[in-house]
Order: C-alpha cells, then structure tokens, then sequence
C-alpha cells in the first residue's frame, strides 16, 4: 500500500481527516514526537534537543555545536528507517518535509484553511479568544516557513513544488478532504512498485550517509541511487581539496555506497574556512565578561584552538542564555556591572548544576576565591591568564560534564 504524508497549517482540521483516514485504512500512524523518540535514541542525543531543530530558533552554540544539523539527520533517518519497515504509514507533521529524495508511491498531500476558518475552528476546539487564536496561528505558521526553508530551500510551506495535492479544507470539509485523499491512494501513480522500492532503500543510504558525515560536523547535501552517492557542498569554502578528501574518507567506507562524487550545490557562494570539527572538544562554551574587547579577543583565540564559544557581556544575558540554551562550560568574571559573577555562579549551580563554570577574574580576592569555589566553581583563575591553561582547564571541564 502506499505511504502517505500530510502537512497542514494549525487548526485546519487536520486531525479530524486523519483519524477518519486510520479508521477507514490499515495505516501506522508516525508523527512528530514519535520521530523525535526514534532520532534519540538513534542519535545518542536527548528528545529536548532534537525536538528543538524544529523550533525557528537556532541557539547560539549551533556554529560550533552542529546540533540543530545532527537532530535534523538523526529525524531523517528514523523516518527512512520508518518507510523501510514497508508498512504502510501515514506521517503527519513537520517531519513530512524531510523526504529528500523522490518515493514515487509516497503521496505528499498538505490542508490549508481559511483564516476565518481557522480563527473559527481554534475558538471552537480551545475556547480562545480571536486575538489569541491569531497570535497563535501566525506563530505557528512563522514556524512553519522557517522549517520548509531550512530542509527544503522553499520558502513558502505551502507552495504546489511541495505536494502532490493542496486540500482547501475550507471548501472541502471532512468528508470530501477524506474522499479526495483516498481516490489519490488509489491512483496507479502511487502504487509500490519494485523502482520505489528501491528509491526507499537509496534514501535510507543517503539518509544514513549524513549522518556519519554531520557527526563529523559536515553539513552537505546527500543523494543516493543504486549505491551511488552524491554530495553537495552548498557552501564556498577554502581548502576544498581538503574537505572533498575527508567527504570521501567518510562517506566511501560505509556498507551500501559503491561510489562518491562530490559537487557543488546551488548555494556555493559563502566563504568560510574549513574546519573539521571535533565533538570530544566543547563546542558550548559561554564568555562572560563586561570587557568587550578582551572576551572577544580570547574567544578569537579559543577558536584557533577549535574550541568555540557564544560571548555575553553581562549577568543577567549570562542567566537567559542558561535559561534557553544550556551551555555546558561557561568562563565567568566576577566583576560586572548589575549581576555580578558570584550571583550568577550562585544562582547557575543551583538551576543548573551540570555546568561547569570557569572563573576568570581580574579583580578577585582569596576570599572571592574560596566563596567561588564553595558555591560549585570547577576553577579560579586569574588574569591575564596563560592560554593554555585556559584551553586544558576547559577540556577538564568538559571531560567532568561528559562523564556527569
């Protein structure tokens, strides 16, 4: 039987289309939050952070951390590993976006509604006032375009390109929505045959391809027919030379490819310079300091070390960024102006305690010192510090989160 796959916009009476579709047919319903359990566990990373790649936000660690890249090819490969099983399924969700290659017995279908519609159907269903139904369908279709933009390039989540049929659920309703959905599953285009078969089997290897390479901290596009593996670099980069030899390194040795070419992407314009990432290094560390130009300067050098770091430059930007995105070490100075850095080790120990938190301080006292230490510091140092004391002191950090 063929797959289907649904997107819609909120409160377009969605639910309602597909629990008549798994009422009338022996579809396996995989949504969302199912995904996001499989990629977990696939991945080795938690179900907060991959359930995060969804949100429109990216933290301000992802340049060196590569999560919100590494939970997208963990969501994809769950849902390849899904599709493999052949049972026949009905996604619904954001994921639907995420089926990079063409499955021809995959019928990709997307419900919009009319605002009206929509304002009517969210007061009906959660008792909210007009204002609050719109802020919250405009939020969630903000959400929306950011996603379909970063997996697809598309910039409208419901442009024709992306489906086989658009439902006006407005003008359709329930049962002709339902109706309409099911003459289409019928439809010779989408039957299972042995060539989609084989096009799930490539999208399982290509999905699998990527996420050895983003582990690596490779964000290419991946391609696969009959073994044969494409790789697109979508962005400008020096030593390509380089970086097309460690694609190969990665991507040739693992059970299914039977070769690779490299090309480049239609987005090969940004300069960068390649770095091949490490994961066992910290890639979420926070400078705090009110002295701009030396954080900045010592975040510039901690980088030549391949060790990356987000910089605020006050107490309470230091506790927001706790707050949202969890940093894992954090270099702090004592004397700011509000917070100060006491407070905010104080307060960081006791919401989050698995962070370790270097201080580095310029006006401290021995007595600054034992409070600091008291209270859950991993390290006091002063300045100007040695560099390379700073560097080993934050992989002893890390090696202590990592083991916590």
């Amino acid at each position: 039987m063929s797959d289907l796959f649904i997107f819609s916009g909120l409160f377009c009476q969605t639910d309602a289309v597909i629990k008549r579709l798994i009422d009338d047919i022996d579809f396996k319903l995989v949504t969302d939050s199912d995904l996001v359990t499989e990629a977990a566990a696939l991945g080795g990373m938690s179900e907060s952070a991959i359930a995060k790649a969804f949100s429109p936000k990216t933290s301000i660690f992802n340049k060196f951390s590569h999560e919100k890249e590494r939970s997208v090819s963990w969501l994809r490969l769950a849902l390849a590993q899904k599709l493999a099983e052949g049972q026949a399924l009905l996604v619904s969700g954001l994921v639907t976006q995420l089926l990079s290659q063409e499955i021809s017995h995959v019928l990709k279908v997307c419900i919009i509604d009319d605002l009206q519609k929509r304002l009517e159907t969210a007061r009906n269903m959660s008792g909210l006032s007009e204002s609050e139904a719109e802020k919250e369908i405009q939020h969630s279709d903000e959400e929306r375009t950011v996603w379909v933009r970063e997996v697809t390039g598309i910039n409208d989540p419901w442009a024709s390109s992306l489906y086989d049929m658009i439902i006006p659920a407005d003008k359709t309703g329930v049962d002709e929505s339902v109706a309409l959905i099911r003459e289409q599953l019928n439809n010779a285009a989408v039957e299972v045959t042995e060539a989609s078969k084989q096009a799930v089997q490539d999208f399982l290897l290509a999905a699998g391809v990527e996420t050895k390479l983003v582990s690596k901290g490779h964000n290419v596009s991946v391609k696969a027919k009959n073994g044969n593996v494409t790789l697109s670099i979508n962005k400008k980069v020096l030593m390509v030379e380089r970086l097309e030899k460690d694609l190969r390194e990665i991507a040739e040795p693992i059970e299914g490819v039977e070769s690779v070419e490299v090309v480049f992407g239609k987005d090969f314009y940004e300069a960068d310079i390649y770095r091949r990432m490490d994961f066992e290094l910290p890639s979420r560390v926070l400078l705090v300091d009110d002295e701009r130009e030396f954080v900045k300067t010592l975040s510039e050098r901690l980088l030549l070390r391949d060790l990356g770091s987000a910089v605020v430059y006050d107490g309470e930007s230091a506790l927001d960024v706790v707050k949202e995105d969890e940093p894992e070490v954090m270099i702090l100075d004592l004397k700011m102006p509000g917070i100060d850095g006491i407070e905010v080790l104080r307060r960081v120990k006791n919401e989050r305690p698995n962070i370790e938190v270097i201080i580095l301080t310029g006006h401290g006292s021995d007595e600054d010192r034992k409070t600091c230490m008291a209270l859950g510091a991993f390290a006091y140092l002063n300045k100007p510090v040695d560099i390379d004391v700073l560097s080993k002191t934050l992989k002893d950090a890390y090696a202590k989160v990592r083991k916590s």
